[in-house]
């Protein structure tokens, strides 16, 4: 275990200067990627390739985002401004809601999937990460009783926004979600008073966001 470790502290130092290599610039955002180990969060067959820059899968035809995409999406959703109360579309295994515990006041994560729920919940209990809410819910449906909120970020593609997710995003707000089919990209939504700004960003690979719970 040990010898693990210091490889994933190696690593993990190697991920954050490919990351700035790759133009990730927000120093907030590297500190937080550089505070979460993320082999703790893949299965143990996977630990030695935690830090590449690839999604890995984490069971039930799910997948860990890639380094990159997971600190461009914060990095967006940062700029300017802090992140505040934050809910997370697709928890996964944790991950994302781990990083975005060191950069946001509150994280509320919704995951539809029970089982990859539970497996979200045991990996940050042993982080100890106060500030982090899980449920099990429909994440087109977000949370409502805990809204609004000031940042909302979906790990998952749509074909549209969700209505729900617009409501419920505070007046100065910003939503990232990704949207499309075999080619997608990610929509930027700012909430100004009454009205909405949108704006698309990078292109992206997420699995589909889907309704109900399973």
């Amino acid at each position: 275990m040990t010898a693990v470790t210091g490889e994933a502290v190696r690593t993990r130092a190697r991920m954050i200067e490919r990351l700035r290599g790759q133009g990730i610039r927000d120093e907030n955002v590297l500190g937080a990627m550089e505070a979460i180990p993320r082999h703790h969060f893949v299965d143990a067959g996977l630990i030695y390739g935690a830090y590449d820059d690839s999604a890995l899968p984490i069971g039930f035809q799910q997948t860990i985002s890639q380094p990159f995409t997971v600190a461009r999406m914060i990095e967006i959703l940062h700029a300017g401004r802090e992140l505040g109360k934050t809910l997370e579309i697709g928890a996964g295994c944790g991950y994302q809601a781990a990083v975005l515990s060191q950069v946001a006041v509150e994280v509320y994560a919704v995951e539809r999937l029970r089982a990859l729920l539970d497996r979200a919940r045991e990996n940050l209990r042993t982080l100890r990460l106060h500030n982090v809410r899980l449920k099990c819910a429909d994440g087109t449906l977000g949370l409502p009783e805990a809204a609004p909120f000031d940042t909302i970020i979906v790990a998952a593609a749509g074909m549209s926004v969700p209505p729900a997710l617009k409501e419920q995003l505070a007046p100065g707000g910003k939503l990232l979600i990704p949207l499309g089919g075999q080619e997608q990209r990610l929509r930027l939504i700012e909430r100004q008073g009454s009205t909405f700004k949108e704006s698309w960003c990078d292109t992206v690979r997420f699995v589909p966001l889907l309704t109900g719970i399973e």
